[in-house]
């Protein structure tokens, strides 16, 4: 599975690199904390499967890298190629980019 650093995200996102974020958290994770993307919560990942695009680069993240790893994992089982889990999920870009998030 390829992983993406949250240095390395904020990397793309400052470059204004073309992909897609997804965010595979429960809505009330979503709105106590965010760092953008599609909301698309882990259980309803298969209902989404045409919201998530085949041709750019897609990165998922979670709480920690855990729920976003198997979205990526289940994914791959669907024929996709192009994703990459965020490593260390937002905890990991609180510590890294940004700790004024709401997230523990």
């Amino acid at each position: 599975m390829k992983e993406i650093s949250a240095n390395e995200l904020k990397t793309w996102i400052d470059q204004n690199h073309d992909f897609q974020l997804i965010d595979v958290r429960e809505v009330h994770e979503s709105d106590a904390a965010s760092i953008g993307g599609t909301l698309i919560p882990m259980g309803e990942i298969t209902n989404h499967l045409n919201d998530i695009s085949r041709t750019k680069e897609v990165v998922i993240y979670c709480r920690s890298g855990g729920r976003s790893g198997n979205v990526v994992q289940h994914l791959e089982s669907q024929g996709f190629t192009n994703l990459i889990n965020l490593k260390g999920g937002i905890l990991g870009w609180k510590r890294d980019i940004d700790p004024s998030l709401n997230v523990s």
